[in-house]
């Protein structure tokens, strides 16, 4: 039986940059209302000096679209 979050909650694990520093330092994922979503979260500094998390939140890709671009439709092929 895999994990679920419980409504409105999430969780976040450190993530391996292999040497990429774009790469988010935290992913994770939260149920809002019901639906998953993927979460990432880098460490950013403000013009101040004060350090601060920035957070992207997105809906996670389908299999179809992690395979490709997403774009191709395999109903489109003549054979």
């Amino acid at each position: 039986m895999a994990f679920e979050h419980k409504e409105n909650k999430g969780s976040m694990f450190p993530n391996d940059q292999d040497g990429n520093e774009n790469r988010p330092v935290y992913k994770g994922t939260i149920n809002i209302e019901g639906t998953l979503y993927t979460i990432s979260a880098w460490n950013n500094e403000a013009k101040s000096g004060k350090k601060y998390l920035g957070l992207q939140v997105q809906l996670p890709l389908k299999r179809e679209e992690r395979a490709g671009s997403g774009t191709s439709n395999n109903s489109d092929m003549p054979f």
